[in-house]
């Protein structure tokens, strides 16, 4: 029997999983199951719950305190596997009061028990006690292992302390311990959330100096965040790379590159990617699907879009909210409410609970057809029927853009003043949502009270707000307000944009001024702000009011040779000038 004993306790101080149901001694072939003490009596009752069968978070609070009331008590690994089923449910706080009461009782911790505490101080956001925990580990005598350090690195990463996550990681080759794949797969990950995905592939370049094989999850992080920062070259090159070294790209990789080339506009490419990854046997899962019909809808192919739910539920996999949402929007951006309603009636029947979105998605179609009643029906529905939903600043800014495109003002303004008191928060697309309403309507000097006020709220307006001012002081006849305003955007750490300089170029325009016009037009591309097909309709219909035909005709040529089209206010300017004009026999 003590020879069972003393490897179980070498298992144990090799920090090994050790797991006892009973001891058994082996006999002339045959095995027979005998137990010593009240304490493998204990431990073999709740092998259970110490094992990997944990059914739910009572049974791994029961198991810890049955082990307490038995003397001698178990093996501190055995306490530790019990911690780390509750860790699975994701009860830190439950964790790290465990682990005080096993300290008050004189139970010691090994290298395991201390990395568990770490992790779920980490993950309460408790970084500095994480970092005691390793001076109590070394104070112990106890050697941090690469786990213990892999945890640190991790909590430094999501607070993104990425340059102490490198030199903790350099300390721990100080102190004997090796990084692995773990570790720089952390760092990598840490540094392409932080925007760093340069950094990342020259870290990915050194794990190979430094004997670290790169594996999928790290070829992965770093394509996805290159295919999300639109740089699709280097991400088809990695991938290039990880067939190279036989890593096998999994769906998650070819779900990056598909969303990558898709938001490129780059749809016959997405294609492409999907026949290559359902001729490797890679199954596409609701990701990969609901990627697809997001394409189809935003191009407008909805019938398709719902073709491919259909082989999605053929292949097995069923579609989530985000699915039947996707569809619900293509629905919508086609102003086909009545399908749009059946695919939320669909949802429902599947036993799907609309969320938010489901709501909003729809009172943004009734919205955008002038349907506004049953926008605000639906409105009140949400917090009616559907009582575990409450509307979010998205709905509020969508029906109160909504009553105002229905010229329905004062009903806007009353639901403005309802969403300030409803606890939910007023950002800059709802300020710019009800500055743009004001406007429409004339309403400049509230407009003006309004920019104010947003600032009083500490919230600072952008370059849409002034936009939408400025083009009201300019069809309002206060050009020079306009001019003021524009030229002390940069005062506000404000670049114009090409619907700015475009609003400001029709105003001065509309006083008789194309030549001042112009010069703010040259300017614009001098300024890094390339012009459009709106601003070159705005200038060469400036210049024709201004009877002008030259310089119009000069800007229609330079409009045609960068590929922008005449707008139809264009076209019929040029065709109310007289007969004899030399700008029409040109045309002809």
């Amino acid at each position: 029997m003590r020879s069972t004993r003393t490897s179980a306790v070498a298992v144990a101080k090799r920090g090994g999983i050790f797991t006892i149901n009973t001891i058994s001694a082996k006999r002339g072939g045959n095995f027979i199951n005998t137990v010593s003490t009240n304490s493998f009596l204990v431990v073999s009752n709740f092998s259970s719950a110490t094992g990997t069968h944990l059914d739910c978070i009572e049974d791994a609070l029961a198991s810890f305190n049955g082990m307490l009331r038995v003397h001698p008590r178990p093996y501190v690994c055995q306490f530790n596997k019990v911690l780390t089923s509750i860790v699975k449910f994701k009860q830190y706080a439950t964790v790290v009061s465990l682990c005080k009461r096993m300290e008050s009782l004189g139970i010691k911790p090994d290298t395991y028990t201390l990395t568990i505490l770490m992790n779920c101080l980490c993950r309460l956001s408790h970084l500095h006690f994480g970092f005691s925990i390793l001076g109590k580990m070394l104070k112990l005598g106890l050697e941090p292992s690469t786990v213990t350090f892999n945890t640190l690195i991790n909590g430094l990463c999501v607070e993104g302390q990425l340059r102490q996550a490198v030199r903790l990681s350099e300390q721990m080759v100080e102190r004997g311990c090796k990084p692995n794949v773990i570790t720089y797969n952390t760092i990598v990950n840490g540094l392409c959330k932080m925007g760093k995905t340069n950094v990342a592939v020259k870290l990915l370049k050194k794990m190979e100096q430094r004997g670290i094989e790169p594996d999928l999850v790290t070829y992965n992080t770093i394509i996805d965040r290159l295919c999300k920062d639109k740089l699709i070259t280097d991400a088809f090159n990695l991938f290039s790379e990880m067939k190279i070294r036989a890593i096998l790209p999994d769906c998650f990789t070819y779900s990056s590159l598909i969303q990558g080339v898709c938001n490129l506009g780059q749809w016959k490419e997405g294609t492409r990617l999907w026949n290559e990854m359902v001729a490797m046997n890679i199954i596409p899962d609701v990701v990969t699907f609901n990627i697809l019909v997001e394409e189809l809808c935003k191009e407008g192919l909805v019938s398709d879009a719902l073709g491919v739910v259909n082989t999605m539920i053929q292949k097995g996999e069923q579609p989530n909210i985000i699915t039947y949402n996707t569809l619900m929007d293509g629905y919508c951006l086609r102003s086909q409410m009545d399908e749009a309603n059946k695919v939320f009636d669909l949802m429902i029947s599947k036993g799907i609970l609309p969320d938010v979105r489901s709501y909003n998605i729809r009172i943004n179609g009734y919205c955008k057809c002038e349907r506004i009643d049953e926008a605000m029906r639906l409105f009140d529905e949400m917090s009616q029927i559907a009582s575990n939903l409450v509307p979010d600043t998205v709905t509020y800014t969508t029906l109160i853009g909504g009553l105002y495109l229905a010229g329905r003002d004062l009903d806007a303004k009353k639901l403005f003043k309802e969403m300030s008191t409803s606890g939910q928060p007023l950002d800059v697309v709802t300020y710019s949502t009800v500055l743009d309403g004001l406007c429409s309507h004339e309403n400049l000097d509230e407009a003006l009270e309004l920019l104010e006020a947003m600032k009083y709220h500490e919230i600072v307006p952008n370059i849409v707000c002034y936009s939408i001012i400025i083009d009201c002081m300019c069809k309002s006849g206060r050009i020079e307000d306009a001019r003021k305003m524009f030229s002390g955007l940069s005062t506000k750490g404000l670049h114009p944009n090409v619907l700015t300089y475009t609003i400001m170029m029709d105003g001065i325009c509309r006083e008789g001024l194309p030549n001042e016009a112009y010069d703010l037009f040259r300017k614009m591309e001098d300024h890094g702000c390339v012009p459009d097909s709106c601003s070159y309709n705005t200038i060469i219909k400036g210049f024709l009011r201004s009877n002008d035909p030259s310089k119009a005709m000069q800007l229609l040529d330079e409009m045609v040779a960068r590929g922008f089209s005449t707008h139809a206010s264009t076209a019929e300017m040029i065709l109310n000038l007289p007969s004899d004009s030399d700008f029409l026999r040109r045309l002809v």
